[in-house]
């Protein structure tokens, strides 16, 4: 049986036009972007700041506040880890940084490294629904803070954070506002500008475009200051040494651009593409529920609880579907989802919660088929589960 993949949370596959545009930066047009003093290399410079220019069209942002890394996980460090260094080199009072108990592992970690010289991170819990509180938020707030890390959209569950609201009220206590929108570029409308943001990340294998390559957003205007994390030639702004990588940022660039291009119809289609499933699995399976936030979620995201079968038991007995349990970075873990937990579910619960990431190459024929082969396991784990009872 042909594999369906529906784990894009994970991971998305390359879109062939993206690969396209990719191939000859690794052969014929193989020149080092910084090397200036002749064509080849002008010629890659050259590419670099076009892929850079559609990277930020896709966010409202300016080229030169975009600045290219390895992925979301490097950019997520950068934005937390360099406004600290570069408030304690400046001898800012700020020592607080605020995020959510459901934030990707790469936020949480850094919020938590940085009380190791001298921050005080703060962890705020959310609401059953994925939410954070506002006066939650709003009481943290009131001590001096100098950052706020929320993500635009759950890796998990797919829950859509109100970014204008939570950036305001940032701002509005003087932090600046990050977001870890790796799950969001490209999937939902975003504008730096007018959401207020200050610091927003990307990685390019979450849009169709290639594993290895990221960005993070930086504001020029209130400008942003951050140290960087190492030391090299100063490239981009000083702030990521290293040479560059044009075939993977050409493809980065490549991909914003048909996203920006094609996102409201693939958003449709992929809607339509969940409904159907959510509809044959709800008729399969009585008793199947969504975790989170049933309105204010992307388009792609099934994050489901069985009622009588666990994740794990699901995916052993459908070897063919690509699924998953929760974050690709936390999968080597056997134990319940932290986000799940953060939601109050328990780890019974959580245990029986699967995670369907439905993407731009997904087509009607593996909805069906996927709705099926988890039917039948899930009946088939039920009548087991009674002959032992």
């Amino acid at each position: 049986m042909q594999r369906i993949y529906l784990d894009n949370q994970a991971t998305t596959s390359c879109d062939p036009r993206v690969l396209a545009v990719m191939l000859p930066w690794f052969t014929e047009r193989f020149g080092n972007p910084h090397s200036a003093e002749h064509a080849m290399g002008i010629e890659a410079e050259d590419a670099v700041a076009a892929a850079r220019a559609h990277i930020a069209a896709l966010i409202g942002a300016e080229p030169r506040e975009i600045v290219l890394t390895s992925g979301a996980t490097e950019s997520n460090n950068i934005a937390i880890k360099g406004a600290a260094r570069h408030a304690s080199a400046t001898s800012n009072p700020r020592r607080r940084v605020v995020t959510l108990a459901t934030e990707h592992k790469c936020v949480l970690e850094s919020v938590r490294d940085l009380a190791a010289e001298g921050f005080e991170p703060v962890i705020l819990p959310v609401c059953p629904d994925g939410h954070v509180d506002p006066a939650l938020l709003a009481a943290a707030l009131a001590t001096p803070t100098l950052l706020v890390s929320i993500m635009a959209v759950n890796n998990e569950t797919g829950l859509i954070h109100n970014l204008a609201s939570l950036a305001a009220m940032a701002r509005g206590h003087g932090a600046l506002f990050h977001t870890d929108a790796a799950q969001a570029v490209g999937k939902i409308p975003l504008d730096v500008q007018a959401l207020g943001i200050d610091l927003l990340s990307i990685s390019g294998h979450k849009l169709y475009g290639p594993k290895g390559v990221g960005a993070l957003f930086v504001r020029r205007r209130p400008r942003v200051r951050l140290a960087p994390l190492f030391s090299g030639g100063g490239q981009e702004r000083g702030l990521r040494s290293g040479t560059l990588a044009p075939p993977l940022i050409v493809g980065l660039g490549e991909a914003c651009r048909l996203a920006r291009a094609e996102m409201a119809a693939d958003d449709r289609r992929i809607a339509t593409l969940r409904d159907r499933l959510m509809d044959r699995l709800r008729r399969a399976i009585p008793g199947i529920a969504l975790n989170g936030d049933t309105a204010a979620r992307i388009s792609g995201n099934l994050n489901l609880i069985f009622p009588a079968a666990t994740a794990i038991d699901l995916m052993r007995a459908t070897p063919d579907l690509c699924v998953s349990t929760g974050s690709a970075c936390s999968s080597a873990a056997l134990e319940p989802s932290y986000v799940l937990r953060a939601l109050g579910l328990s780890d019974a619960q959580a245990a029986r919660s699967l995670r369907i990431g439905i993407g731009r190459f997904t087509s009607a024929a593996d909805i069906d088929a996927a709705a099926a082969l988890l039917a039948e396991a899930h009946a088939e784990a039920h009548a087991a589960a009674l002959a032992e009872a």
